[in-house]
This record gives structure tokens, C-alpha cells and sequence, in this order.
């Protein structure tokens, strides 16, 4: 179980770095050099929405980025536009630009090209719902974790 468990926690890292690289490449070949794998993803998740930078990053998973980092860098070159909200003036919105519009979109046609791809691989739509589930198990499993972990420190006399 232990190398199971352990192989488990280093291939989610390596599969999601290395989906972050075939966005990169994407972005290169389409002499794309001003926003990153990770800006691309947050533009592509962002989509057609208007949405919060907290809402964003619940949405995404962008490993070892900020966030907010990126936004500021995306609104910058033009590729979000931002807002604060109307009913939370703390709160700032954002939303994709034509540029930014562009950069998702030549995302979701990679998206598309590797599902005409899968569509001819050993990889059919059941081992992928399979492998979700069982991500979504270990997610649950770690939330939980974190969750008790937190309470435990929460109940510990400080030192």
C-alpha cells in the first residue's frame, strides 16, 4: 500500500507538470511568448465567466503560482480586464479581453485535438471516469486529512 500511495502522490504531480509543458509547447509553437502554461490555464478556466479571483482559483489548479500574481501580469499585457464589484467593493472581477479570448481558445482546440487523439488510444471514456473517481476518493481523502490535522494543532497546548 505504501508504494501504491506513494506512486499515486508523485504521478498526480508529474501528470499535471506535464500537461502544463504540452501547454507550453502549444503556446511557443503558436509564437505565443508573452503569458505562461499557467496564465493560459487561468485565461482558459476563466472562459466566458466573470468571476473573483478567489472564485478562480477554486476553480483551477495552478501548482506553485499565485494567483493573484498572475492576474495582475494577464491585465497588464491585455489579456483580462478588471473590475471591482459592484456588491463587494473589495472584491475585484475579471473577465477575458479578445486577446485573452484567443489564448483560451487556442487552448480548447488542443483540448479538442487530444480528445480526436484519445478517441484512437487504449484510453476510452469508462478508465477515464474510472481514474477521476479515484482521484476525487484521494481528494476527499486529503481534505479530510487536512481537516483533522487542523483541529489536532488547533488542540495542542502551544509550546
Amino acid at each position: 500500500m505504501l508504494l501504491a500511495y506513494l506512486d499515486a502522490i508523485a504521478l498526480t504531480e508529474r501528470l499535471h507538470r506535464q500537461f502544463l509543458e504540452i501547454v507550453k509547447v502549444e503556446l511557443e509553437n503558436n509564437g505565443m511568448h508573452d503569458v505562461n502554461n499557467v496564465q493560459a490555464m487561468i485565461l482558459f478556466n476563466v472562459g466566458d465567466h466573470d468571476m473573483t479571483i478567489g472564485e478562480l482559483t477554486l476553480r483551477g489548479c495552478y501548482l506553485g503560482s499565485n494567483v493573484s500574481y498572475n492576474v495582475k501580469k494577464l491585465a497588464e499585457h491585455g489579456y483580462l480586464s478588471q473590475q471591482r464589484s459592484l456588491h463587494d467593493r473589495r472584491s475585484i472581477r475579471v473577465r477575458l479581453t479578445d486577446k485573452g479570448m484567443a489564448v483560451r481558445n487556442l487552448v480548447l482546440q488542443m483540448v479538442e485535438r487530444h480528445l480526436g487523439q484519445l478517441g484512437q488510444s487504449p484510453l476510452d471514456e469508462q478508465t477515464l471516469i474510472h481514474a477521476i473517481v479515484t482521484f476525487r476518493r484521494l481528494d476527499r481523502f486529503w481534505t479530510q486529512s487536512l481537516s483533522v490535522g487542523t483541529r489536532l494543532q488547533r488542540l495542542s497546548p502551544a509550546a
